[in-house]
């Protein structure tokens, strides 16, 4: 299916522009077998004008993305600032967004080794040898669904050899999920209390499955909420920093600003010149 610009994982994450029709993000749910491991899958199939170019920013997940294209094949850790793509030309890329307790298992280390790094597929045994098949699926018609669903059936048939997950994985995975669905997770204290942990043992697994400190983790979802705030055009700067309980609209717009690269008011004028103009 299209991603449609809503409340997606993908589209809460995309800082896009508007106005950009150059690319399409389809996106599929995977396989109920290997939901434990793998969360969604991303394709993005783009068209730039000659001699133009686009960049993308994107704030990530807590997790690990496989990413692959005609160029490149990674596994990509966790970044702590926005993800800059400049697309030229037509291509494609294939991506995973793998479950938090997936990217330990796939790496033999704690993830925060890999935090602002990615690694070459090659240098990643269970899908070292998966490249050349998904590259000569994607190559001749890049936005096909048919061939998407291929593509999948490949990788999901590698997840599988995976097996369940461990305790202390599906752990990891259930902390990312709190921080995401509720929104009065806006401290550690509250996580470590809604997931029944205490602060220093949350620390430890953000750490080891996440890459990232719970601090982060829960600062990220709020900039990727404000996000979406702002592209709908929902109230204030001042209601929107104080929803997602920020102290103040200038803390709020430090913390967007550094992990953007873009003030609020210039990301909504972004997602909509003409409503940002009208904005107070």
């Amino acid at each position: 299916m299209f991603d449609d610009g809503g409340g997606s994982e993908i589209s809460r994450g995309h800082l896009r522009d508007a106005n950009d029709r150059s690319f399409t993000i389809y996106r599929y749910e995977p396989d109920p077998a290997v939901q434990h491991w793998l969360r969604v899958f991303w394709i993005p199939v783009w068209e730039v004008p000659e001699g133009e170019s686009r960049e993308q920013r994107i704030l990530t997940y807590p997790l690990c993305l496989l990413s692959i294209s005609a160029e490149y094949a990674r596994l990509i850790g966790p970044r702590t600032t926005a993800a800059r793509v400049t697309l030229k030309g037509s291509g494609w890329t294939f991506g995973v967004m793998v479950r938090p307790g997936a990217g330990r298992t796939l790496l033999g280390r704690d993830v925060s080794t890999l935090a602002n790094r990615h690694l070459d597929l090659a240098d990643v045994p269970l899908l070292a040898d998966l490249v050349p098949g998904v590259r000569e699926l994607m190559r001749e018609h890049p936005a096909v669904p048919e061939v998407h669903v291929a593509v999948q059936q490949l990788v999901e048939e590698r997840f599988m050899l995976l097996g369940p997950d461990t305790r202390e994985a599906d752990l990891a995975n259930r902390v990312a999920a709190r921080v995401e669905e509720d929104p009065g997770i806006v401290s550690v204290a509250s996580l470590a209390d809604a997931v029944g942990l205490n602060e220093r043992t949350l620390q430890r697994l953000c750490g080891r499955f996440l890459g990232v400190t719970p601090q982060w983790l829960i600062r990220q979802r709020r900039l990727q909420d404000a996000g979406q705030e702002l592209r709908s055009g929902c109230g204030s700067l001042s209601g929107i920093a104080a929803g997602l309980g920020y102290s103040d609209q200038a803390h709020f717009s430090r913390d967007f600003r550094r992990a953007t690269g873009w003030t609020p008011g210039e990301f909504a004028a972004l997602a909509d010149p003409l409503r940002s103009a009208r904005r107070p």
